[in-house]
């Protein structure tokens, strides 16, 4: 079933074309995330779809009934911002209790319904505390249960884990995932952080300039990118300008790479992924139909879990290639080595255009829009 419809919906800010004509689904009980930079069009789709603005063009529905008019505590949703907006007087009990009494649940039933989306988000003694009683994480999930508590139609998630610090981010990722997909509520997560969005959501909609460039799950986007734009938006890729010459790439600097698979029409770059680069020393072997070229180590930074290295190639390019740390003896700055690339790894895209293109994904959209931040001023919690 479908929850949520954008039907070629778009917003005008004077000249400015924020949201240009979007059109997608959201289907029952699926997390998705709306990913793109600043200026994407994502904080205006959130706005829409909330109820905070309304399109000038097009329609929003919300289990097939359109919401163009109604007012944001009208719409059956549940919100959680980015600064978790919970109430500094009220006991962690009182603020999960303010959606319901907004909303005419009757008092008889606060206790039960409290009791078990606290348990759900493993606060279940915490509700007598205040929130400045609370770490980051623990508020996060106190403004989570809020949300949940009033049973709504769509949940959506603004930037839910940008306030914390990277460890507890990424012990957090795991745990809100677990969370949305025990409750079975269909969920917007919109987040400026790739690892976020590829670990929390089944379905990703890649957004710029207003409009949708690629959606997908995480393999598809990563491994197969429609476009420049979010190959670099992401993840990390060396980029090669060059012409294509039967089944090789030679770039504008001299080297010639073989590749796989078919090629698009018209120009294209050559991208490879860091991850995808091999950094060998010169005596190994050389596997049938792989890409050796010799360089020599400009500098390595050892971060733990991976080793970075920068190579400086024999014609003076500087390639980016990680490795995974397996207690190997990995190669210093100033050591010759040789870098080798699958041909299956290289991705030929088309430059970037003025225009972005279509999205590209075979299939019907099953995602997303977008979420943002607060709004000011007093709301309805839903």
């Amino acid at each position: 079933m479908t929850v949520l419809e954008l039907s070629t919906v778009s917003k005008r800010y004077g000249q400015e074309l924020a949201v240009d004509n979007i059109s997608f689904q959201v289907e029952e009980g699926r997390i998705v995330s709306l990913l793109g930079p600043s200026g994407c069009g994502k904080t205006t789709t959130l706005r829409l779809v909330a109820g905070f603005e309304v399109p000038d063009g097009g329609d929003i529905l919300i289990r097939g009934e359109s919401v163009r008019r109604k007012r944001p505590y009208e719409r059956n949703l549940g919100l959680v911002f980015q600064d978790y907006a919970l109430f500094p007087h009220m006991s962690v009990e009182a603020n999960i209790a303010f959606g319901l009494r907004e909303r005419g649940v009757p008092p008889s039933e606060f206790p039960a319904r409290i009791r078990s989306v606290l348990d759900l988000v493993k606060l279940p003694d915490y509700g007598k505390r205040n929130p400045h009683q609370l770490s980051g994480g623990q508020q996060q999930r106190v403004a989570l249960a809020r949300a949940l508590v009033t049973r709504p139609s769509l949940l959506l998630l603004d930037e839910p884990l940008s306030n914390l610090d990277a460890k507890l981010r990424d012990s957090l990722r795991v745990e809100l995932r677990q969370i949305l997909t025990s409750a079975g509520i269909t969920t917007i997560i919109v987040t400026h952080d790739q690892s976020e969005a590829m670990s929390l959501a089944d379905h990703i909609i890649v957004m710029n300039r207003g409009r949708i460039m690629q959606r997908g799950s995480a393999e598809e986007i990563y491994g197969a990118p429609a476009n420049k734009f979010v190959a670099d938006f992401i993840g990390q890729t060396n980029w090669f300008r060059g012409r294509l010459n039967g089944g090789r790439f030679v770039t504008e600097d001299g080297l010639s790479i073989t590749i796989a698979g078919k090629a698009p029409g018209g120009a294209v770059e050559l991208g490879i992924r860091p991850e995808r680069i091999a950094v060998q020393t010169k005596g190994t072997t050389v596997a049938v139909g792989v890409n050796a070229l010799d360089g020599v180590i400009d500098k390595t930074e050892y971060l733990g879990s991976t080793i970075h290295h920068w190579v400086r190639l024999a014609n003076g390019r500087r390639i980016h290639a990680v490795v995974q740390n397996n207690g190997q003896c990995f190669a210093r700055d100033g050591e010759s080595i040789r870098i080798e690339i699958r041909p299956e790894d290289c991705l030929l895209l088309a430059p970037d255009e003025q225009d972005p293109p279509e999205p590209r994904d075979g299939r019907q959209p099953i995602c997303t829009h977008v979420l943002q931040e607060g709004e000011g001023g007093r709301r309805k919690v839903s």
